[in-house]
């Protein structure tokens, strides 16, 4: 699978590369940003570039693909949104995400999720769009659910954090339901 970069009204969605190092070690080493992620805080800036590899071995292999998200009117990489655990044959995938606590609270990982989920049905021929959450993340269950994303169900001890198993939900929305929202 070859990248697309996307754009929607207020960002950008770009490919990785080693030059967002330093930024995305500023995200991904905040603890606020990775409470409800499913890993601890990175260390160093060396894990930074490590997660840049993964994401661009993940897209070689078909398995996912991940954007930096740029807020268009600063340039600035404010977070990731991407598709996880992705296989192009069963036309499905699980959606992941993060955004810098500057930019909570004003509709971003909404608008970056409508986005990728448009491309995915639309561009990928995806069927089906998951997302796994910890139940306490309240504000990514509520992005999820304002576009239509239904939960299934719980998995009992599916996330590994802070030296700890946690439960998490699962949500999805099938490209028919999808379709149907947005008429």
């Amino acid at each position: 699978m070859e990248f697309q970069s996307l754009e929607s009204n207020r960002l950008f969605y770009i490919e990785l590369s080693d030059s967002h190092a330093g930024e995305l070690f500023e995200i991904f080493s905040n603890r606020k940003v990775m409470k409800y992620y499913g890993m601890d805080p990175i260390q160093d800036v060396e894990q930074a570039y490590d997660l840049i590899h993964s994401f661009q071995q993940a897209l070689t292999n078909d398995k996912g693909v991940r954007y930096g998200i740029l807020f268009k009117n600063n340039n600035r990489l404010i977070g990731t949104i991407g598709l996880n655990n992705m296989s192009l044959w069963h036309k499905r995938a699980e959606i992941g995400y993060e955004l810098h606590p500057e930019y909570w609270n004003r509709g971003i990982i909404t608008e970056a999720i409508r986005c990728i989920v448009e491309y995915s049905f639309n561009e990928l021929g995806l069927h089906r769009i998951g997302a796994v959450t910890f139940p306490q993340n309240q504000s990514s269950i509520r992005a999820l659910t304002k576009l239509g994303f239904q939960e299934e169900g719980k998995l009992r001890d599916y996330l590994f954090q802070h030296n700890q198993s946690h439960d998490a939900n699962v949500y999805s929305i099938i490209k028919q339901e999808w379709e149907d929202s947005i008429k």
